[in-house]
Formats: C-alpha cells, structure tokens, sequence
C-alpha cells in the first residue's frame, strides 16, 4: 500500500518542527468615525430670546396688573371719599332746613264810624289793614317762592284777603314783606258798636297764610315746601284812632 507523502508548505512549518505558532488575529474592520451631533447656533439662539421675550412678557404682565390694581384702589378711594364728604356735607351744611315764617304785627288803619239810624257805627271802606311778615331762610341755599296769599278772618266771617307777590330769599337771609288789603267793612260793622269804638275794646282775628317755594341745592338737590302758618292777633281799638296789634300768636307748619 502506496504511503501518501504529505507536502510540507510554507504554513505548514509548524507543524513539521513541532511549534505552535501564536495564532494571528485578522484586522479589525474599519468603522466609520463618529463625531458628535452638530448643534445647530440659530435654533438656540432662537429659544434663548423666546424665553427671554416671555419673561419680559411675564413682567410686563404683572407691572400692568400692579398699576391698573392700584388705579382702582385710588378712584375707589376717591369715590369712597367724596361720597363721605356729600353725606357729611348733605347732613350738616346742605341739609334742608325748614324756612321760618313769622307774623310781626298787624296795623289797621283809616277805621272810621257812624252811628247810622240803626244806632251801630258803620266801618268806613277805606279801613286798611297791614300785615308784617318776615319770611327767614335758614338753608346754605337760596329759597324760591310764589305769589303768597294771606286770608283774615273776624268772627267767622273773611274780612280781607291779601297777595304778595313772587321773590327770593338768600341762603341764610330774612326778608320782609308788608301786605296790605282793604277791610270788607260790611262783614265787620255787624259785630262792632259804638261804645267798642270810643272807649276801646279789643278785637280778635285769625289769619291764614300760605307760600309755596323750593330749595335747590347746587341745582342738584332740589326740595319743594309748602309754608302754612295760623295765627291769631288781638287787636286793640279805640277812639278812631291807627289801631296796632295787642298780641299775635301764630303757628307754622312746613310739609
């Protein structure tokens, strides 16, 4: 049987001497280099100045909010304060205050008399009476009034009937006012005799007076009052003479 020779090749030497050659390790393959991701400058650029802008934004924000809290806090003061100051002022300086109407005295004048056939004088008609009446204005605000009018009654019956005219009081101001009228002597004669005329006596009457007006306050505040005043007068006549008021009592009321 034939012997098969091995050949001996170049890499085969080893094992012909009997060495282990050290094994050698191929080549590593070539990677790709890696480099780091490129940051992109403009992006960044572009985020800083987004939040740079929305923190301005944020302090704007609260900077506006600051200032309008404050506005309203001061025109609520304001108004706080201004309304205290109407109501102080509504209550004490503006406040309407009732007007005072007052009777100083009556006068009757010209009181004539004649026995007649009845034997009772008759009153002549150019019997005049006046009346003194002062109207005061307590208010810090001038008072408006119309056309007065004043009724005197004797014993039940109307003896005269007297107009003022329209005027105007000043804040804080009295004015006076002389109305006159003439006697109806028929409705007086009746209760008047000849003794009361020479010796004196004392005759009493009523009156009524009536003056509507308004306050205006600043033309804002307006009120509207009706003055009505009763008042009774005791007059002392006797020998034919300009006979004054004895006494006169009066009552106003104001609505």
């Amino acid at each position: 049987m034939a012997t098969a020779t091995a050949t001996a090749g170049p890499y085969n030497t080893a094992a012909a001497t009997g060495k282990e050659e050290p094994t050698t390790k191929p080549l590593a393959t070539a990677s790709p280099t890696v480099h780091p991701a490129a940051t992109d400058g403009g992006a960044g650029d572009e985020e800083v100045a987004t939040s740079s802008k929305r923190r301005r934004s944020a302090q704007y924000l609260r900077k506006q909010r600051r200032c309008a809290l404050w506005f309203c806090g001061c025109c609520g003061a304001t108004v706080v304060l201004l309304g205290i100051t109407a109501l102080v002022l509504a209550l004490t300086v503006f406040k309407v205050r009732d007007p005072v109407l007052t009777m100083n005295g009556v006068t009757l004048e010209g009181v004539d008399g004649d026995l007649g056939t009845a034997g009772r004088p008759a009153v002549s008609v150019n019997a005049t009476l006046s009346a003194d009446v002062s109207l005061e204005n307590p208010n810090a605000a001038s008072f408006r009034f119309g056309r007065s009018e004043t009724d005197f009654y004797y014993a039940g019956e109307t003896v005269g009937v007297a107009h003022a005219p329209p005027g105007e009081v000043g804040a804080g101001r009295t004015v006076r006012m002389n109305v006159t009228l003439d006697v109806l002597a028929d409705r007086i004669s009746p209760n008047v005799n000849a003794t009361d005329l020479i010796f004196g006596q004392d005759y009493n009457l009523t009156s009524y007076t009536e003056i509507a007006g308004r306050v205006s306050v600043l033309g804002i505040y307006k009120r509207d009052l009706d003055i009505k005043m009763n008042c009774s007068i005791t007059l002392e006549v006797g020998a034919f003479t300009t006979v004054q008021s004895k006494s006169t009592t009066c009552v106003a009321n104001v609505s």
